[in-house]
C-alpha cells in the first residue's frame, strides 16, 4: 500500500505539467519598433535610440522585433531595474548567505563535533518513524536537493562556473539545470503538500519548547525537554513550509506564464522565487548535518524507522516516555505488534 502511495506521488509529480525553457534571442539587428500591444506591422516611424530609451525611462514599454528571427523582445524599463535586482542585492547577499550557513555547520562541526549518546546505546529499539513518513521525508529530501542544486547553478553558475569549465561545458551544464529545475518544481509541490497533512500535528509549538529554548537545545550541553519534535526541528518544518507555498506559487507563475497578463508579475515572482529559496537552503544544510552525520543515531529513524531508548530519552524524553508507556501497555495483551516503520 505505502508503495503504491509513493509512485502515486511520483506519477502525480510528472502529469503535473510540461517543461518551458525559454531560450534567450540572439542580439537583434534592424529591429521595427512598435508599441506594445500594437497590430502587427504598426511602427513608430523613424526614431532614433536617444528618443527610444529616453521614452522607456519615462515608463513607456515597446516591442522590438526583427523580421529575420521573426520573434519580439518586450523592451521596458521595469526589465533593467529587474536584472539590477536580480544580478546586485538577491545574488549578493543571497550568495552570503549560503556561504555563512556553510560556514556555520562547518564551525559548528570543528568546534563541538559529533553530539554522542551520552548514556550509550542500550540496544533496546523504540518506534519513531512509519514506513509512510520516511518514504515522505526522502521524496521531499531528494526533490529539494536537486532543485537546490539546480538552482543555485541558474543563480550563481555564470560567476562561478563559467570560468572553470568554459562557455560550451557552462552551457550545457546550464540548461540541464534548467530543464532539471523545471521537471523537479512539479514534483516539490507535490510532496509538500502531502508532508504537510502528514507532519503539521506533531510540529505544532507547545509549552515544552519554551524550556527548549531556555536550555539552548541539546546541542551544547544540557537536557532540554521535547517532544515528537524539538522546537528547532518545528522551526525548520514551517520554515520549509511557509518558503517552500512560495516557491510554488511563484513557480507556477513562471513556468506557465500566460496566467498573468502583464510581464511585471513573472519579474516580481522571479525576485521572491531567488530569495525565499536563498533563506532556506542555508538552514538546510544545518538539518541536513545534524539528521546525518552531525548527531549520533539521529539518521536511524529515518532509514531504520526505530531509534535506540537512551538516543530517545536524551533529545525526546516527553516523546520517548509517552511511546514506552504504550508498548508497555501492549505488552501483557500476548502476541507483541511489530514496530512501526519496520520493513514490510
Amino acid at each position: 500500500m505505502t508503495r503504491t502511495f509513493v509512485w502515486i506521488l511520483l506519477l502525480a509529480g510528472f502529469l503535473a505539467g510540461p517543461l518551458s525553457v525559454i531560450a534567450p534571442l540572439p542580439p537583434l539587428a534592424s529591429p521595427v519598433i512598435a508599441a506594445e500591444g500594437a497590430p502587427p506591422g504598426e511602427s513608430l516611424g523613424n526614431e532614433s535610440d536617444a528618443d527610444l530609451w529616453r521614452r522607456v525611462r519615462r515608463g513607456e514599454s515597446f516591442m522590438l522585433s526583427d523580421p529575420r528571427l521573426g520573434a519580439a523582445v518586450l523592451v521596458q524599463s521595469e526589465g533593467e531595474e529587474w536584472r539590477s535586482i536580480r544580478n546586485g542585492p538577491v545574488s549578493r547577499y543571497g550568495g552570503i548567505l549560503v556561504l555563512v550557513g556553510l560556514g556555520a555547520v562547518i564551525l559548528f562541526a570543528l568546534l563541538r563535533g559529533k553530539v554522542k549518546i551520552e548514556g550509550g546505546r542500550t540496544g533496546r529499539r523504540i518506534p519513531r518513524f512509519t514506513m509512510l513518513e520516511r518514504s515522505i521525508h526522502w521524496f521531499v529530501a531528494a526533490v529539494f536537493i536537486l532543485l537546490a542544486i539546480s538552482g543555485l547553478i541558474i543563480l550563481f553558475g555564470r560567476y562561478i562556473l563559467l570560468p572553470v569549465i568554459g562557455p560550451s561545458a557552462f552551457g550545457a551544464v546550464a540548461s540541464a539545470a534548467m530543464q532539471g529545475h523545471n521537471l523537479f518544481g512539479p514534483l516539490f509541490i507535490v510532496g509538500l503538500l502531502v508532508m504537510l497533512f502528514a507532519y503539521a500535528l506533531d510540529n505544532i509549538f507547545q509549552a515544552a519548547d519554551a524550556k527548549w529554548i531556555i536550555k539552548g537545545g541539546n546541542l551544547f550541553g544540557g537536557h532540554a525537554p521535547s517532544w515528537k519534535y524539538n522546537f528547532g526541528e518545528k522551526t525548520y518544518f514551517w520554515l520549509v513550509v511557509m518558503t517552500g507555498l512560495v516557491l510554488s506559487v511563484t513557480g507556477i507563475l513562471m513556468e506557465f506564464p500566460g496566467l498573468v497578463d502583464t510581464m511585471w508579475y513573472l519579474q516580481v515572482s522571479t525576485i521572491v522565487h531567488a530569495t525565499a529559496a536563498l533563506l532556506v537552503i542555508p538552514v538546510a544544510m544545518g538539518h541536513i548535518y545534524l539528521g546525518s552525520i552531525g548527531v549520533e543515531g539521529a539518521l536511524e529513524g529515518m532509514t531504520e524507522g526505530t531509534v535506540d531508548e537512551n538516543w530517545a530519552r536524551e533529545h525526546h524524553d516527553l516523546w520517548a516516555e509517552k511511546v514506552m508507556r504504550e508498548m508497555a501497555e501492549d505488552e501483557p495483551k500476548g502476541a507483541a505488534k511489530p514496530a512501526p516503520g519496520a520493513a514490510e
